[in-house]
This record gives structure tokens, sequence and C-alpha cells, in this order.
């Protein structure tokens, strides 16, 4: 595809209409980025979640051949009523976030898009987009689907060393040391780890269930884990892990057909 210099091509915001409409034809693959503005304890920015999702939106389609996915605008706003204790979190609602991006999902679906990876920077969020792709998938009838970190976690685990290592710990301190560490204050960096009462509560668990509590609750600092054990040479293995199994995994719907997304053929 011919665009102006300048523009990278696969950043839906970038382009003219003309532009787009071009692309949707060239490709029906779609990227959408979603995260929150949350507090990251007193080392790391409020736009950690966010600013994550749209890294590694943005690197899985620079890393790919023509032709590129398509990156829609960040949605920067999530489900963070939990860390509503402490000052600059702005929230959604579970219902506001899912009739949002399913709104997203059904108007691309209009231009072409016939496969739609919500990429999501924040756990909280989960519920929200789950709902979301589910009813994309029964209105438009393409394929949606929600990476919270499923498609790298075994890799991811093996890598850090901190158990429960939630929030703003370990991992998220590493990934922002490694990309933008003039945003990081480790001087403030403190360990935090919850231990619970029962394992099945455990955050790093196989066997945890899913529950749900104020974040005030379990850490007075708003750090889930210990950031002291984060350093840049992690972040870096981090992300070229996550950004490598999004590649292998949007290379592989990006040749599929619908069809053959839901069966395989030889």
């Amino acid at each position: 595809m011919d665009v102006k210099k300048g523009k990278s091509g696969i950043l839906l915001g970038e382009l003219t209409w003309v532009e787009a409409k071009q692309r949707f034809s060239d490709i029906d693959i779609a990227l959408l980025p979603v995260g929150s503005t949350e507090q990251h304890g007193p080392h790391l920015p409020l736009d950690t979640d966010a600013f994550d999702a749209e890294y590694l939106a943005r690197s899985v389609a620079e890393a790919m051949s023509e032709p590129k996915p398509i990156v829609l605008p960040l949605v920067s706003y999530g489900v963070s009523y939990h860390h509503m204790g402490f000052s600059g979190t702005i929230s959604l609602s579970n219902e506001t976030l899912t009739r949002l991006v399913y709104e997203i999902g059904i108007s691309i679906a209009r231009h072409g898009i016939r496969k739609l990876v919500i990429i999501n920077g924040h756990g909280g969020n989960g519920p929200a987009l789950q709902n979301a792709a589910q009813m994309i998938n029964r209105e438009a009838r393409i394929f949606a689907c929600v990476d919270t970190g499923e498609t790298s976690d075994v890799d991811v685990q093996k890598i850090i060393e901190t158990p429960n290592d939630a929030h703003a710990g370990e991992m998220e301190t590493s990934t922002a040391l490694a990309v933008r560490p003039e945003l990081v204050d480790m001087k403030k960096a403190k360990k935090s780890i919850p231990r619970f009462s029962s394992r099945y509560l455990n955050f790093s668990t196989s066997r945890s269930v899913e529950w749900y509590t104020q974040t005030e609750k379990i850490s007075r600092s708003g750090i889930l884990g210990d950031p002291t054990k984060a350093t840049r040479e992690k972040g870096e293995r981090l992300w070229h892990i996550m950004i490598e199994h999004l590649v292998r995994f949007v290379d592989d719907l990006r040749y599929l057909n619908m069809d053959e997304i839901h069966e395989k053929r030889y």
C-alpha cells in the first residue's frame, strides 16, 4: 500500500479514509490494544497498562511481513474500580467497557475485518473484554479473541522470580525499565508480596479461583509483588517473548479463512 511519507501504514488513526479503505481490502485482521489508567505503585506511571498494550500491538504489527495487521487506536481506560483508593485511577464499569469494545468491533466488521485480536494490558478488563468478544462474534459473526498474556504466560513465568507478582511488581517494572526507564523511580520501588490464608487464593497457583477485592485491603502502596527484583534485561526478555508469540499467533490467523479457523484442513 502506498501511504504518505512518515506514515507507518499500520496505525488506523494515521490514515485517511481513502487509505483505510485500501488497507481494509489488503488485510482482514486488526489488533485492538486496551489498557487502563490506574495506580501502579509509587514508582510507575498511571498509564502503564495502556502504554504496554499499545506498545505490544504496534511491535507485533511492525515485526510482521506485508500485509501487516491494522492497529486500532488505543482504549486507554479500563475496569479499575479496585484501584480507586489510589489517586489518579480512572475506572469504567464492566458494562461501559463491554459496550465500547463491542461497538468498535461491529464498526470494523462493517469495513471488512474478519479477525479481531484484542490485546489486553490490564487483567481487570478480562470479563468485560471476553463478553465483548462473544457479542461481536454473535452479532457480526467474525473471529474475536482476547489475549491477556495467555500466548506467552508459560514462558514469562520462567523468568519472574516473585510469587503473587500481580501488579506493579517484578514483571511490570522490568518491562517499563526496558522501554521507558525515565518514567520509573526505582528509589520508590518497595517489596510488597501479598500472603493469603488459603493457597486457593494465591495469584501464582494454577489452582486459584478468580476472586476480587479492593487493592488497598491487601497493599498500602498499591504494589503486589517485588519491583526491587526488576531489571532492564528481564524486561527486554519479557518483551521479546510476548512479541514473538503474538506474532506467531497473528501470523497463523492472517493466512486462515474463517472455515479453516474452526477446523484444521489438510
